[in-house]
């Protein structure tokens, strides 16, 4: 019989069964009931998930635990997304939950997310298109229903902080079917009346079903295409919607919408009075300087008929000034020019003294000139005479000619050419052409 295997311990077992549940099993989803919660001291969670027919145990350590958006307790259904595992010292099959949520959730969880991403990347929520929030509005709209307790809230914090600020109401559900069409339809009136300088968009908190209707995409795009910056004001400071991020402001609560779009009469009252004590100071100052300005016109004041008498005595003394000055300019004027006509009489030349050598060189220059062209007269003749003899043309009309051969080179020694040659003879006047019928080298030796 061959051996058998070796035995293995519990701790191997089971670390084995852990190691193949983790590797079978992913992260998943997984639905059920909560029952026997206990919260350690550690922060960490224990716990069964049960349906009607099986439960299986889980655990949820602290770091992931505290990040949840609500409170779970025993009997309440939820999803959980965990891995499958074993509890090795004990041998306990369990799940390790990551998160958690409350149990039909997980769509509207999904749905919310999948259009925020949306509306992000199209730049509905971009901080560089969020308008600021006017410092004293002349009116305020409030989008919300009302029979609730919102308005009362809204109302009364608005009246506690300016008392004189007008408030349009634009009446809409705020929660259940067709809700969220209702509200896109009233943000979008209020827009095109324009007959408020900031909209307020409040309801109370509720679960994330009741709220819901601030997370459609018409609510979100009648927030993008609205012409008054809107505060949203939507549930408690933890619930979060699609209309907080499109919204101009986000208020925790309802309430703190109010306060944050209306001016604080108390903090504003010690600040107009102060102003108001300045302007009066101011004012009474103002009065005081002109009544002294209006003194000192009074006194300068005088009788038009005296006025024209100053003036005309004053013109008379002007016109005696510019009489004065003018035969004083003028005298320094005849003065300067008398000067300068004796310096210029001066200096003044001789023509006649300075004009004598110019006529004697003007003859010296004419009889030069006139011996140098006679000088270069006589050297040109002498040059045409000598080019003369040496001109060709001048031994041809004596009688003589130029011999070439074929090639145009010059005929000097009879030895150049044989008989049958054809020469080319230049003469006088005119050109021939010849043919050797006999020559000789000079000694009578025929070639």
């Amino acid at each position: 019989m061959p051996s058998e295997a070796p035995a293995i311990t519990i701790s191997e077992l089971n670390r084995r069964a852990r190691a193949l549940l983790e590797q079978a099993f992913p992260l998943l989803w997984i639905t059920g009931e909560i029952s026997n919660l206990t919260r350690a001291s550690s922060g960490h969670w224990y716990f069964s998930l049960k349906d009607d027919k099986a439960q299986v145990r889980c655990v949820m350590f602290r770091h992931k635990n505290q990040h949840l958006e609500f409170v779970p307790a025993n009997g309440v259904q939820v999803e959980a997304r965990g891995l499958v595992s074993l509890y090795e010292p004990r041998g306990d099959f369990q799940v390790t939950v990551e998160t958690m949520r409350r149990s039909g959730l997980g769509a509207l969880f999904e749905a919310f997310e999948n259009l925020k991403r949306k509306l992000e990347r199209e730049g509905l929520f971009a901080t560089a298109r969020k308008r600021p929030l006017p410092a004293f509005p002349r009116q305020v709209g409030v989008v919300t229903s009302p029979a609730g307790a919102v308005l009362h809230d809204v109302l009364t914090t608005l009246r506690r902080r300016w008392p004189a600020l007008p408030v349009v109401i634009y009446p809409t559900p705020v929660q259940g079917e067709g809700a969220a069409q209702k509200i896109a339809e009233a943000i979008e009136t209020a827009g095109r009346r324009q007959e408020c300088d900031v909209l307020i968009l409040a309801r109370g908190g509720g679960s994330i079903e009741d709220l819901w209707p601030f997370n459609e995409e018409v609510v979100a795009r009648a927030l993008f295409g609205c012409a008054v910056p809107v505060v949203s004001g939507v549930g408690h400071e933890t619930d979060f919607t699609i209309a907080d991020f499109v919204a101009d402001q986000r208020a925790p609560t309802p309430t703190a919408a109010a306060e944050m779009v209306s001016p604080n009469r108390a903090a504003i009252a010690p600040h107009v009075a102060a102003l108001s004590e300045r302007l009066r100071r101011a004012g009474a100052r103002t009065v005081e300087t002109r009544m002294q300005h209006l003194d000192h016109l009074l006194r300068r004041l005088v009788h038009p008929g005296q006025r024209l008498t100053n003036q005309a005595g004053h013109l008379a003394h002007l016109g005696q000034r510019l009489k004065s000055a003018f035969h004083r300019r003028l005298d320094e004027r005849r003065f300067h020019v008398d000067r300068s006509e004796s310096r210029l009489v001066r200096r003044r030349p001789n023509v006649t003294v300075l004009g004598q050598p110019l006529v004697t060189l003007r003859h010296r220059l004419h009889s030069a000139l006139t011996q140098r062209l006679e000088m270069h007269a006589a050297v040109l003749g002498r040059l045409e005479g000598n080019l003369g003899h040496l001109n060709p043309q001048g031994v041809l009309d004596r009688g003589y000619a130029i011999v070439q051969a074929q090639d145009a080179q010059i005929i000097r020694d009879s030895r150049q050419v044989r008989t049958g040659d054809s020469l080319k003879i230049t003469l006088a006047r005119g050109e021939m052409e010849a043919r050797v019928t006999r020559a000789d080298d000079g000694d009578g030796s025929p070639l």
